[in-house]
């Protein structure tokens, strides 16, 4: 007796996988080439939305004008086993951002302007060593929505030149849907941070109240175009959304509220890392450099501070003048743990934990 064996594979399993770029016709490729140019020329790829010609050399709010500058460039281990895997995702670290996160946890890289100056082509034939001699699983662009009219160029160029493993779009959300558009059939996994869900948190530590607003509308059309997380056989990621969201000190509740919102109204099949790593980083905990008390400025501080008392008095007045008090700690385990419980009471299942088998958790 013949039996009925299952011929598809299971879900979220890819039996071969070739890039979407690779798929694109070469009229859809001249067309996604002129749109990127008039994206430089009229500059709306954030809700910025500045409006500058950077073929002109012009910068709006990013401060990066017609060429992406790059800090690094290297094969990458820091991240989610499926996107590293064995040999490395090939990263892309552009400098400079769209937002001015008080707590960037790469603040050296998204707040200066520091690295190379890079032409499409150049960045393109740089995604080619990375995949030839680093043999890299992936392109991974970090922090471009700034330069999405650069990137798609090159990934249009890397094409041409034999290009054929997936690029990631590592992102903190704040994209506007026209620069989404763009990217469409270029990117395979979308990597979107969700960070905070109230507008006066975003505009506090973010400077962009609209932030929660934009990255649930940028996260919906992320989705649309790839679906969900997929792999092949070996444990590595190949398309779809990855949604990271790390956890900050006292914002829990904002956490929670987030993954309600990815499982109602995306899809409980999101695979999401929740991430503990926060650390106090770039302006927080930092001294105030205004405001400061009378006596300090007339140079009497010294006098005030007299004595074990004195000291003790002066401390604790420092430690009220800290930036950003309020996020000035480590995450507590206790709080990672509740925004894990809210996201399964949620129905969401697929998390980026450690597996419990040899090799990748799919």
């Amino acid at each position: 007796m013949l039996l009925n064996l299952q011929t598809t594979p299971p879900p979220f399993l890819h039996d071969t996988y070739t890039p979407r770029y690779i798929l694109l016709s070469e009229p859809d490729c001249a067309k996604k080439r002129s749109q990127a140019y008039a994206h430089l020329a009229k500059c709306n790829l954030c809700p910025r939305k500045c409006g500058v010609n950077r073929l002109e050399g012009k910068t709006g709010w990013c401060l990066i004008g017609e060429r992406a500058k790059v800090n690094v460039i290297a094969p990458h281990f820091g991240e989610e086993p499926c996107i590293q895997g064995h040999h490395g995702s090939g990263s892309v670290f552009f400098s400079m951002c769209n937002l001015r996160c008080v707590f960037c946890q790469n603040h050296d890289i998204s707040h200066q302007r520091n690295g190379m100056d890079l032409t499409p082509e150049e960045l393109g034939d740089w995604y080619i060593k990375l995949q030839e001699v680093g043999n890299v699983h992936n392109i991974n662009l970090v922090t471009p929505e700034h330069v999405v009219p650069q990137v798609a160029l090159s990934i249009l160029h890397a094409r041409s030149l034999g290009h054929r493993i997936p690029i990631i779009y590592n992102t903190s959300s704040y994209d506007s849907l026209e620069s989404l558009a763009l990217l469409d059939g270029l990117i395979d996994i979308y990597l979107p941070d969700f960070k905070v869900w109230e507008p006066s948190t975003s505009k506090r530590l973010l400077k962009a109240d609209d932030y929660a607003a934009t990255a649930r509308e940028s996260i919906k059309a992320m989705h649309a175009q790839v679906g969900d997380l997929c792999f092949t056989g070996d444990g590595i990621a190949k398309s779809g959304v990855l949604v990271r969201h790390l956890v900050m000190p006292g914002l829990e509740e904002e956490g929670a509220k987030i993954m309600r919102w990815l499982a109602e109204e995306v899809s409980r099949d999101m695979f999401v890392n929740i991430m503990e790593q926060y650390r106090p980083s770039a302006y927080v905990g930092k001294e105030r450099t205004r405001g400061r008390r009378k006596e300090e400025v007339n140079g009497e501080a010294a006098a005030a501070g007299e004595g074990e008392e004195g000291r003790g008095e002066e401390k604790e007045k420092k430690k009220e003048e800290r930036r950003y008090a309020e996020i000035n700690r480590a995450v507590k385990g206790e709080e990672v743990e509740s925004v894990r419980k809210a996201a399964e009471r949620a129905g969401l299942w697929r998390f980026c934990d450690p597996p419990r088998h040899d090799g990748f958790n799919i």
